[in-house]
């Protein structure tokens, strides 16, 4: 779940324009105090830039829709096709030790686009109002995602979401991503939420208090379902620590100029 603020989600922007960057295997926003007003964008400018490369505009619901023709839907675009790639050489070569192929997937920006969401907040992160947007069920799905998804099931590849939402948010999620084109189970044993009141045994830093990171909270879950006896052979996500921890073959950025979650 996310615990954001505008400047935060400004800091996150900057790599729309240069200024933000990342090191090996993680992101991490420049927080060295500027020495001049020279070397802050114009957060106006900032959340200009994020609107063209979302090609976002309302529709007749007054809902803030990104255009699948966008820069954002052809970068997307392009990220899927190489997971496609990879997906289905993993199906076609299934490993020696018997362990079924899978799929790890976030919800945020990574299935369910909050494009709407964010616009009509300032790109800033209010707990409340995210909450009611989760249980509205009403984001569409991220461009192309639904295809590589229901692709990745047809073809014997196990489908698993790992989400920092709230665990009380499963029920409009599960709705959500329905709704979105997913055709794959969205049951407790393939979607994965925060319980931060009653952790999960696999998760040594959930009790007897929850202390997990979102790195430790992600790839520990990943190892819980290597565990079951799957074979991670994809993990995507739009946050850096998403796809930190390791547990899976090769992981995917979903590009989000948003905001940035650490």
């Amino acid at each position: 779940m996310r615990t954001l603020t505008k400047a935060a989600a400004t800091a996150a922007a900057f790599a729309v324009t240069g200024v933000a960057f990342y090191g090996v295997g993680a992101a991490s926003a420049d927080n060295a105090a500027p020495k001049s007003d020279r070397e802050i964008p114009n957060v106006t400018k900032v959340e200009d830039k994020i609107n063209a490369y979302y090609g976002g505009a309302p529709d007749a619901s007054g809902s803030y829709q990104a255009s699948p023709t966008s820069n954002y839907a052809k970068q997307v675009a392009d990220i899927e096709a190489r997971a496609k790639r990879q997906i289905k050489h993993a199906a076609e070569h299934p490993g020696w030790d018997g362990r079924k192929p899978a799929i790890v997937l976030d919800v945020d920006d990574t299935t369910l686009l909050t494009y709407d969401y964010e616009k009509k907040n300032g790109f800033a992160y209010n707990a409340a109002a995210f909450d009611a947007y989760v249980q509205s069920a009403r984001s569409i799905a991220v461009f192309g995602m639904p295809d590589l998804v229901n692709y990745a099931a047809k073809n014997g590849v196990t489908v698993f979401f790992l989400t920092g939402r709230d665990v009380s948010q499963r029920d409009a999620s599960a709705v959500n991503l329905t709704k979105a084109g997913y055709n794959v189970p969205v049951d407790p044993a393939h979607f994965f939420l925060k319980d931060k009141v009653n952790a999960p045994a696999y998760l040594s830093c959930g009790k007897p208090t929850w202390t997990c990171s979102t790195v430790d909270y992600k790839a520990g879950t990943r190892k819980h379902i290597e565990s079951l006896g799957y074979h991670i052979v994809a993990n995507l996500g739009d946050q850096y620590t998403d796809l930190s921890g390791g547990h899976a073959d090769k992981t995917y950025k979903i590009p989000n100029p948003m905001y940035f979650l650490p």
